[in-house]
């Protein structure tokens, strides 16, 4: 007897599910892309060069003010990458525009919470843990900040990796043009500097690593943090530092 359903549809089907398919009623389980492509070089990144610096009257914080599109097209020349956070406490943008931007709107909410709850100000020490907490669990892409802060044990300089490891140091940079700021600054830096000293150190260093990396440049944003709070100020081209 001839078979209604022979090569029909219903029965090329059948010899699918026959042969390990699974059946069209159960779910199907999908995959994750391989990687092999990317929309990375679509990204906006700050490139960039970010240094703090901790004095005994305060905490100098400077960056520059460059944008890219994978590294090659400029996209913005105004980019400002440090913020406060926090009454006496910034954080500069580094890695990823989205990424840090929601970063640090994460963190000020997390802070006013903090301050309305307990009626005090978050100590250093405990804004460092949660922006290191945040960096290691967060949906934050490729970041790596600066935290600067004062509090009652006086004045702090962190860096913030992309798995969520806190550094505390007296001067630390990140960002593409760390490799010549860093030898600008290691030449500068004195355990006494004032705060005048320390920002004239790091303009100089955010300078000459805009001569030599392509993701930094266009100008400095500088941020004074002390006891009395955060001024941010910024110069195009550095001009009038």
């Amino acid at each position: 007897m001839r078979d209604p359903f022979a090569g029909s549809d219903f029965s090329q089907n059948s010899q699918r599910l026959r042969a390990g398919r699974p059946a069209p009623t159960e779910p199907e389980v999908g995959s994750f892309p391989d990687g092999s492509t990317s929309d990375h070089e679509s990204v906006k990144e700050t490139g960039t060069t970010t240094i703090g610096i901790s004095t005994t009257d305060g905490v100098v914080i400077a960056t520059d003010m460059r944008a890219s599109l994978g590294g090659r097209f400029v996209s913005n020349k105004t980019v400002q990458k440090v913020k406060q956070i926090h009454p006496t406490a910034a954080l500069t943008l580094v890695g990823s525009v989205g990424g840090a931007q929601s970063f640090i709107r994460t963190l000020r909410a997390e802070v006013n919470l903090y301050e309305s709850r307990r009626g005090e100000e978050m100590s250093m020490q405990a804004l460092s843990t949660l922006a290191g907490n945040f960096a290691r669990g967060g949906p934050f892409l490729a970041i790596n900040p600066i935290l600067g802060g004062v509090d009652e044990e006086g004045s702090h300089v962190y860096s913030i990796d992309p798995a969520g490891g806190v550094m505390e140091d007296d001067y630390t940079i990140t960002g593409s043009g760390l490799t010549v700021a860093y030898g600008t600054l290691e030449d500068r830096y004195e355990e006494d500097m004032s705060v005048d000293e320390a920002r004239d150190a790091a303009v100089t260093a955010i300078k000459a690593a805009a001569e030599r990396d392509t993701g930094s440049g266009n100008g400095v944003y500088i941020a004074e943090v002390t006891g009395d709070g955060v001024e941010i100020e910024g110069h195009e081209n550095f001009e009038g530092v």
